[in-house]
This record gives C-alpha cells, structure tokens and sequence, in this order.
C-alpha cells in the first residue's frame, strides 16, 4: 500500500475550484512539494497586484509556490527538481507541455468541471450555464497533451437549478471534484484503477469568456438573456446601454430575474416599463425582471432607488 506522506504530490491550479481542491489534499494529509499557479496580475480599478486564491492558501501552509509565466526549459527544469510522483491540477490555465507530462510516473490527475467529454476547455461552469444545462458534474481524468481529452477515471453528477449562478454553482462542483479525487487517486497509485477513453463523437468545446460577452441582445428571449446572467454574473457581468440626453450609457444588470412569459401589453425590445410593483424589460419572449443596477460611473444600487433618481429610465429602449 501507498504511503501518502512519502508520494510526493505537486498541484497544479490558479482559481477558486482549484483552491478547494487543494485544501482537501492538505486535509486528506497529502505531502504537496509544490504548488503551482498563475502569476500575480493587476485587478479591478485600482489595478492592485492580487494573488490568486491557490497562492494564498499555499503561503498559509508553507508550501513551496512557483509562479512561471511561461512553461519552457527553465520552468520544467525547476519542476522537475520537485521529483514529483504525480500531480494533481484544477483550473490551472495552461497547457502542459509534453515534456512536462512525462516527469511524474503517475502522470497529471486533472479534476475538471463538467462531465468530459461534454464542455471541454476552460470555462466549463459557465458554458453549461449559457447553454441551460440542468445537469453538469466533474471528471477526474489522465491529462494528455490536448484539451482535456485524456482518458477519465470517474465522473460524477451533479444536478443545475434554475437559480444556480457561477458563484452558486463552483463549490458545489469543487466539492464533488474533491471527494471524487480523494477516491481515485489512492486507487491510482496502487495501481487499482485504470481510466476509460473519452467518446470523442460527443465531445463539445467551451466558448472561451470574454469581456463583451456581457453585452445583453433583446431579441433573446429571457430564458436565454437569464442563462447568460448566471453564467456571467461573476465576470463580467452582463450590460446593457441606454441613450439618455445625447449620451450612451453603459449600464451593468447586476441581479435579475425572469418571468417566461411578455405580458398582454406590448413593449418594444429592450423597453423599460412597470410590471406591478416590479421593473421589467422586454425580450423576444418573456421579461427580465430588474433587481439591482448600476450605471456606468456610479454605485450599484437596488431598482426601486434608482428608479427614484432617474424616473426617465421607465419608458426607456435599453439597446
């Protein structure tokens, strides 16, 4: 039997899915040489240097940390110092390079956000949301050198509900992701567990996130502008604009919600108008029901207040 305190462990991981990961391997009393995550990088207005939440716990627990920019000569030289057995990675943000992958003797174990093959790449939380998905789940699988396309050991469901968000939706998964690991990876290392190729003829890749993918169209129905709000909720938001005295107004939706079906009354798309004692927008089907705003350059405030500072928004065509 394996010897947790002699197989020496080195994660691999940035966010914070990754950063639960790990903290069950510390519990589970695994001995991590190292851990490896993404560069400190400048964040929010103030552009402040923040570190990522797998640094954060790693300085905590005292554990070596390596922060290459790239992965090249020297940084597979300095991992490959840490004579590492295997290797544990969550959401670290780069490739593995081959060289890399043929170091530990038991290879990567990567814990991945969704049921492989479906919703490979990574951003897998909010693509399953974007896409309505009422069932996503977690794979431990062997990393290979594409894009989680290795074989997997195990995978576990888990059920999405209607008012899951991202924020909602990751411990969840981190924490089916953690239990699923701590239950293969001993398994693994004495060689009692081998895993299955993926199905390649149902594989489905992820729509890489991007800023301006926030960006709200009317001509959605709400279900589908609501998906995109729990997607995104987290970074960046979805927005909208509204032209107002001559000016384009960048506004951020920050908490909505929806009713499926448009009332009798009929609205333009994007119109702004009262729905009982709610504040409602018009879609191709359905409304989004508006809770808290934020205009471009002021404070995030609840919709009755803003309302009370910018009566004219009722009547308005958000674009």
């Amino acid at each position: 039997m394996f010897d947790i305190s002699k197989t020496r462990v080195v994660f691999m991981g940035t966010p914070r899915f990754a950063e639960m990961v790990l903290q069950s391997l510390i519990d589970a009393r695994y001995h991590i040489v190292a851990v490896y995550t993404q560069p400190d990088k400048p964040s929010g207005r103030e552009q402040e240097v923040v570190k990522s939440p797998v640094k954060i716990l790693a300085e905590a627990q005292q554990i070596p940390i390596e922060q290459p920019s790239r992965l090249d000569g020297n940084a597979i030289d300095a991992f490959a110092s840490y004579k590492p057995d295997v290797v544990v990675i969550a959401a670290y943000g780069k490739l593995i390079p081959k060289a890399m992958l043929e170091i530990p003797h038991f290879g990567f174990l990567n814990v991945h956000a969704s049921l492989l093959p479906r919703w490979r790449g990574a951003s897998p939380i909010q693509n399953a949301l974007l896409s309505g998905d009422t069932e996503t789940g977690v794979s431990i699988m062997l990393l290979d050198q594409g894009m989680d396309t290795g074989p997997v050991f195990e995978r576990k469901s888990v059920s999405i509900t209607p008012n899951d968000t991202t924020e909602i939706l990751l411990p969840k998964l981190a924490e089916a992701g953690s239990a699923l690991l701590l239950s293969v990876l001993p398994e693994w290392l004495e060689k009692r567990r081998e895993p299955t190729p993926q199905d390649e003829t149902t594989a489905t890749l992820c729509q890489l996130i991007e800023r301006e993918d926030g960006k709200v169209f009317w001509n959605d129905n709400a279900e589908t502008i609501y998906n995109r709000y729990r997607a995104l909720s987290s970074w960046p938001g979805i927005f909208s604009f509204w032209r107002r005295n001559g000016s384009l107004l960048r506004m951020k939706l920050h908490r909505v919600s929806l009713q499926k079906q448009s009332p009798e009354t009929h609205h333009e798309l994007g119109q702004v108008f009262e729905i009982g004692d709610r504040v409602g927008i018009q879609t191709a089907r359905g409304i989004i029901l508006l809770d808290e705003v934020q205009l471009e350059g002021k404070e995030r405030v609840d919709i009755a207040d803003f309302i009370r500072g910018y009566p004219d928004f009722i009547g308005a065509v958000l674009e």
